[in-house]
């Protein structure tokens, strides 16, 4: 049972961040459909409340997603290139899928709240167009669900390497 449950925590990881971004595209849909004015670069629209929902369930999802990809990935940290360059392939894999995990995340994270703050009750917007945030913040999901998913698997895949190799310089000594 135990070597199962890295397969789930990635189905987990998936599934947390393939429904966000599902949310994020609902939300620029149901955004969509509200009444509006446009004004070459300038829209004024009536907010959404659906979108508002939306789009507020994916920023949930999509940061519990990155929670538990980290958290149970575990810490995988490097202060120097030096460090870098002697640390294993999985190591390193995982720091870069990590790097990237995070950019993603402000990304995506930024994107989902521009667009769901722009569908609160209290505002009839009037400005600059926000168009397309809420579906590129959940096109960002699908690929943030990608680099957690890389992260995991090999910061486990080196805490496994750690393991074995300090086992073995134990019963050595």
């Amino acid at each position: 049972m135990a070597k199962n449950i890295g397969f789930l925590v990635c189905l987990l990881i998936m599934a947390l961040d393939v429904v966000a971004g599902i949310l994020g595209i609902e939300a620029e849909m149901a955004q969509n459909k509200v009444k509006h004015l446009k004004m070459w670069i300038f829209d004024c629209r009536d907010p959404s409340h659906q979108a508002f929902k939306l789009g507020l369930a994916a920023v949930i999802l999509l940061s519990l997603a990155h929670v538990v990809a980290t958290l149970l990935g575990g810490c995988t940290c490097m202060c120097s290139k030096e460090e870098f360059n002697k640390a294993s392939a999985n190591k390193q894999l995982a720091v870069a899928s990590l790097f990237f995990s995070w950019i993603i995340l402000a990304i995506g994270f930024s994107l989902l709240i521009i667009g769901t703050m722009a569908n609160s009750k209290s505002r009839k917007l009037c400005g600059l167009s926000h168009n397309r945030v809420l579906s590129i913040g959940g096109i960002l999901c699908f690929v943030h669900g990608l680099f957690t998913v890389s992260y995991y698997v090999s910061a486990t895949a080196t805490a496994r390497d750690n393991s074995r190799h300090h086992d073995r310089n134990a019963t050595q000594a």
